[in-house]
């Protein structure tokens, strides 16, 4: 049984690791190219050219590696323990893992730590910021696992009871967002531009935990539940 949830952790973490891979050797470098040229007309210096089939190439594999990685560890292990827990059923149990996984990994941690584009340099030193990241992911899954007991609580309840009190945790959030030390960045790039880069950053995040979902979802759950297994045929006396 879990073999089989790992294997189709693994596919689905495929796809969507492909299709993200994808999205970044396409929109995403290609905004990174433009904001490194900005910052080369600024008079900073250019680093090594590499081509651009290299790039791509390595954004896909890059892409796949992370949607293996997601695929198994969260549409595989934790899907398996946490499967009877999960609300809702078929595609909308694999979409709310997906976004308490997008929560854990990106959304929380952004909240105060959001992605930067090349050229910005932060104030905050890079164990200070990776210490902040882990506790914020830290937070994200107690909020997500939150979320989903609140869910259970209402059960019955109107409809707009019910989403009221899911999203109750995610108060939680503001707590690192006020407590946590500034981080002034500095750089020649426009705050348009740096917007548009980390909504690119966020809707491509989106996309592979969207895909990795639906991909899941297509694929279904075992066909052979683990009680037909000691369902053996009846011998006369």
């Amino acid at each position: 049984m879990a073999t089989d949830y790992l294997e189709r952790g693994a596919v689905a973490g495929v796809a969507g690791g492909l299709v993200y891979g994808l999205f970044v050797a396409t929109v995403g470098n290609s905004f990174t190219a433009g904001l490194e040229t900005f910052e080369h007309g600024h008079g900073h210096g250019g680093g090594p050219v590499v081509s651009g089939l290299t790039t791509a190439v390595a954004s896909i594999g890059g892409g796949v590696l992370w949607g293996i990685l997601f695929g198994v560890a969260v549409f595989g292990m934790a899907y398996f323990f946490l499967e009877p827990a999960i609300p809702g059923s078929g595609a909308t149990k694999r979409l709310a893992l997906a976004g308490a996984g997008f929560l854990t990994v990106s959304g929380a941690p952004w909240l105060v730590l959001p992605p930067q584009p090349p050229g910005v340099e932060q104030a905050l030193g890079t164990e200070t910021r990776l210490a902040w990241y882990a506790g914020l992911m830290t937070l994200g899954a107690l909020v997500a696992v939150l979320a989903g007991l609140t869910y259970r609580r209402a059960e019955g309840r109107h409809a707009a009871v019910r989403l009221g009190a899911t999203a109750l945790p995610l108060a939680l959030l503001a707590v690192p967002v006020a407590l946590a030390p500034a981080n002034p960045v500095h750089g020649d790039v426009p705050a348009a531009l740096v917007a548009a880069y980390r909504w690119t950053v966020v809707f491509g995040q989106l996309l592979l935990w969207a895909t990795i979902a639906g991909v899941h979802a297509w694929l279904g759950d075992s066909d052979t539940p683990v009680a037909d297994d000691l369902d053996y045929p009846a011998t006369a006396d």
